[in-house]
Formats: structure tokens, sequence, C-alpha cells
């Protein structure tokens, strides 16, 4: 069935624009399982539950970009009504649903801080008996540099030593291997709760960045493929 000029450009431009979702399928799936693994064993810390799903929604979302893609250049090639309503229909939730990211991205991140204190305040003190909490800790102190809650002295204020993970290697004193203390040279002096909610901050900012960019761009072939469904309707209706 042929279209007029005006809608035969809107057709090839609604195919170059699959072309890119395929692109931005692929960008979505990396940036997810990017934030999944950059957010793990940090997500622990925290209860909201952003940190958690977030992740895990653009790695689906950017897979079934892959599908909507299909239907999208399948549909504007063959000019076929359907399969551009079907595509027109899954690229609007996908809207929604990335959107919906970079709103919660963008919102929950003032709710982290007191989320995370509270739970680091909550089992500090659990460090010496309890394996996952020592684990979590450990891998914070190394991988941020930093220590405790706010600050070395955390440790002492719950009657405990302080870890070797809050010094950069093996502590020696005068020749010989020593325990981490306030008074280790490479003691990590600055507190890891700045630290770790800066580092899901930015976990955030990128996914409510990519979420809402891309969402965007996808409203536009939204436009373009219901105009373009609508020629092809108006077309049938003509015959």
């Amino acid at each position: 069935m042929a279209l007029g000029g005006g809608m035969s450009c809107v057709k090839y431009l609604l195919f170059l624009f699959n072309l890119l979702f395929a692109i931005t399928g692929l960008i979505i799936l990396i940036v997810g399982i990017k934030a999944e693994v950059n957010s793990s064993p940090y997500i622990d810390l925290t209860d909201e539950n952003f940190y958690t799903s977030a992740p895990v929604v653009m790695i689906i979302v950017g897979i079934i970009v892959f599908v909507v893609a299909f239907f999208g250049c399948c549909g504007a090639v063959k000019e076929n009504h359907c399969m551009i309503i079907t595509f027109s229909v899954f690229l609007l939730i996908i809207f929604l649903a990335e959107l919906g990211v970079g709103i919660a991205g963008y919102v929950k991140h003032k709710d982290l801080e007191n989320s995370i204190l509270r739970h680091l305040n909550d089992t500090i003190k659990d460090y010496p008996t309890n394996p996952d909490v020592q684990r979590t800790f450990d891998i914070i102190q190394t991988d941020l540099k930093c220590c405790g809650i706010n600050g070395p002295n955390d440790w002492e204020n719950n009657k405990l030593p302080i870890p070797n993970t809050c010094c950069d290697g093996q502590v020696i004193t005068n020749g010989t291997p020593a325990e981490c203390s306030i008074n280790s040279p490479t003691l990590h002096n600055k507190g890891c709760l700045a630290e770790v909610v800066s580092h899901l901050q930015e976990i955030a900012a990128v996914l409510g960045g990519v979420g809402i960019g891309i969402a965007i761009v996808q409203l536009l072939g939204v436009i373009f493929a219901c105009c373009l469904a609508r020629s092809i309707r108006s077309q049938y209706e003509t015959v």
C-alpha cells in the first residue's frame, strides 16, 4: 500500500527510530547490569526497595526493548497497522516504566542517608558475631577507604577494636605486624556513611538520567508510530 510523501517520510523515520531503540535497549541493559553489580553489597545497607528493584527493572526493560524494536521495524516496513499499534502500546508501557524509574531515582535518594544510618547503627555492634555484617563492613571499608559510620571512633564507642580493613594493607609497628588502631598511619579517617550514600546516589543518578533521557526519545517514537498507524488506517478506509 503506497503512502503519501509525508507519511512515507514518517515510515522511514520510524524505521530509523527502531534501530535507535535497539541501541537504547542495549544501553539500558548494560546500565542495569552495571548498577546491579556496583550496588552490591551496599544495597544490604538500606531498606529502600528502589535500590533493589530499579536495576532489575532496567535489565528487563532493556531486553523488552529489543522485542519492541522488532515489532516497530516490521510494522513500519510492511505498513502493518496491527504491528504498529502493538509497537506503540509496548513502547508506551516502556516509556512509563522508564519514567517511573527516573522519577523514583530522584525522589528516593533524599531518604537514602537516614535508611543507611539506621542500618549501620543497628548492625555495627554485631560485627564480631555476625559473619554477614562483618563481610559487609569489611568490603565497604576496603573498597571505599573508610572506617566506621562517621569515623574510626565509632568502633571504640561501641567498645570494639578497629578492624584491620580500616587500614591500608598490613599494619607494621617497629618492624612487626600489628593490629589496626586509631594511631595507625594508614588508618582511613573518613566515615563510611557519606561514602556509601554518595556511591548509591551516583548509581541512582545514572539510572534516573538514563531512564528519563531514553523515555523522552521513545515518546517521540510513539508519536511517529501513531501518525503512521493513523495514515495506514485511513488508506484502508479509502480503498
